[in-house]
């Protein structure tokens, strides 16, 4: 898939007032700090598409931004140690939970990983929450530029050991990346193109 257009829509708290068009939705979501941001704009290949910032947490609402005026790419908050008050952080988690529970236009979530680290418990329950609401999924493995290839790799499989080993019976599709040299990008950009492709077919 080629990304001509990539148009920002509305920006919101309130999952009814999403946009109102039956077309596919994509959310990108993950831990603070976690790069999404600079992903989105890599896989858009517009450098302010997304807000990027040094300070976690900067992403407070729920994002749209109209794909090729064929899909929607939503940029949600990072959920972990973003440094706002407990009670903003409760509204977020409120208004999340609404939007994955009550949107019909969502087709898959990408959920970002920090390829660097072990597995965190607040990404499996996370992913946990996804699996008992029957919500599809994919995992982004982020920096992969950090890592050489072997331990990207042996990361990777530790995840996957992981989560095999708990409540998924196989690993779900999942994609190394990088922001910096582009890694991944023609893979989740191509993904998302075969399952609009389908959704035409259906």
């Amino acid at each position: 898939m080629i990304i001509k257009t990539a148009n920002f829509v509305i920006s919101n708290s309130d999952v009814s007032k999403c946009p109102k068009e039956r077309l596919a939705e994509y959310a990108f979501i993950g831990r603070s700090n976690v790069g999404k941001s600079s992903l989105i704009n890599m896989l858009t290949g517009q450098n302010k598409l997304a807000k990027t910032s040094g300070r976690p947490g900067k992403t407070q609402l729920i994002n749209h931004f109209k794909i090729n005026n064929e899909w929607f790419l939503v940029d949600l908050p990072g959920y972990g140690y973003a440094k706002v008050s407990k009670t903003v952080k409760k509204t977020f988690q409120s208004f999340i939970k609404n939007y994955f529970l009550q949107r019909e236009q969502l087709i898959c979530t990408f959920v970002l990983i920090d390829s660097r680290l072990e597995p965190q418990k607040i990404d499996l329950e996370f992913m946990e929450f996804l699996g008992e609401n029957g919500i599809p999924f994919s995992i982004i493995f982020t920096k992969a530029d950090k890592l050489k290839l072997n331990e990207l790799n042996r990361n990777i499989e530790f995840y996957t050991k992981k989560m095999t080993s708990t409540l998924w019976e196989e690993m779900p599709p999942y994609f190394a990346t990088s922001a910096t040299n582009s890694t991944g990008k023609e893979e989740v950009l191509n993904y998302i193109e075969e399952i609009n492709n389908k959704l035409e077919q259906s």
